[in-house]
């Protein structure tokens, strides 16, 4: 792994880079296969060996598009993937699971995620969640769009606590995280990671970071994400279909946010002074 990609570290105790490569609607246009599967192993080559799919995506046409990327490199990778809550049960976990590992073209899921809370109880689903690492399948487990209260009960519960991230829409335009839910995550060591880093590219259009940005010869995309990243236990999964894309993330990396910067973009994009519910897209 390239020494420019930082790592933050798991409850495991296994470190993972803080710039992934998320595959929301890739899969959608078999046009653009090629240039989703190019761009995806374009980043691994630069050290963003996180890749995060689910088997919502496309009904499990972006696992493939992974899979593809990922061939014949597969011990190179940090794959995670999702199951639907309308999956989530003691059957259908494993089910789903194996249908996402035929997709991927591999015999394990390093992290697997609950997609988000449903109606299946969640001891169920960490049950079934506990009896896929046994048998070899999943590495790990954790969840995904979950707040605060949802991840206090969770991790009451047994093995709960066996959780290795929550996955939550975060940027600067949806930084209501800040105010409860990320503090309880740090204070368990339990990393977020942020979909959406740059708000489906609103934030690349955001004239408040364009000066910010210019100070450090970088786009306004490119700060937004750096801001994510700067974030202590934050990983950032912004997904990039074309390899230009992927280098423009990869940049992001070098921008080094001073005190200023940081009291600029508060001004702008001011955190929360009050709970606010999760948001998820």
């Amino acid at each position: 792994m390239p020494s420019t990609i930082r790592t933050t570290t798991l409850p495991s105790g296994e470190a993972v880079p803080v710039l992934g490569q998320g595959t929301w609607k890739m899969g959608e246009d078999g046009r653009r296969h090629a240039d989703e599967v190019n761009a995806l192993k374009l980043g691994l080559d630069l050290g963003m060996a996180l890749i995060d799919t689910a088997e919502m995506y496309a009904s499990g046409g972006a696992e493939e598009v992974v899979a593809d990327a990922i061939a014949g490199r597969r011990d190179e990778v940090f794959l995670v993937s999702k199951v639907l809550p309308s999956n989530a049960s003691r059957a259908g976990v494993p089910a789903a699971c194996d249908r996402s590992l035929r997709h991927l073209r591999t015999d394990r899921i390093d992290l697997y995620l609950l997609h988000w809370p449903g109606s299946v109880p969640l001891a169920e689903t960490v049950e079934a969640f506990e009896a896929l690492k046994k048998a070899g399948k999943i590495r790990h487990w954790g969840v995904s769009n979950f707040d605060t209260h949802e991840m206090q009960e969770l991790v009451s519960l047994p093995a709960g606590d066996s959780v290795q991230t929550n996955q939550i829409l975060y940027n600067l335009s949806q930084r209501g995280p800040e105010f409860d839910l990320a503090p309880w995550n740090r204070q368990r060591g339990i990393p977020l990671m942020a979909y959406s880093p740059v708000d489906q590219g609103v934030l690349a259009r955001n004239t408040r970071l364009d000066a910010i940005a210019a100070r450090h010869n970088a786009t306004a995309a490119q700060l937004a994400l750096a801001w994510v990243m700067a974030q202590d236990g934050v990983i950032a999964i912004p997904k990039a279909g074309k390899q230009e894309h992927v280098r423009q993330n990869v940049a992001a990396l070098d921008i080094e946010l001073t005190r200023e910067d940081f009291a600029e973009i508060d001004r702008a994009f001011p955190p929360p002074r009050r709970k606010q519910g999760l948001q998820m897209i």
